[in-house]
């Protein structure tokens, strides 16, 4: 945790964020007349949804399944 007055961040914001992208801080606490006033984190990574699973159970594999690939086979010659 680190503490830094309202004239210091003016000059040098850039160190600070590089600070916590580095995480060498989890948090920067801007200081007004020895009093905390506001503070600084990273925003957190949004994590991707994933779409594999969506839908789930909604299908179902018809039992004559493989009899179509022979079928297919079949057609070009077993050459698939």
């Amino acid at each position: 945790m680190t503490q830094i007055n309202m004239m210091e961040t003016k000059t040098d914001l850039s160190k600070l964020v590089r600070m916590l992208e580095t995480r060498q801080e989890d948090v920067i606490y801007f200081v007004r007349n020895g009093t905390a006033v506001a503070q600084m984190t990273l925003i957190p990574e949004k994590k991707s949804k994933k779409r594999i699973g969506v839908a789930e159970g909604k299908f179902k594999v018809p039992e004559e399944f493989d009899v179509w690939d022979k079928e297919v086979e079949e057609m070009f010659g077993r050459e698939i």
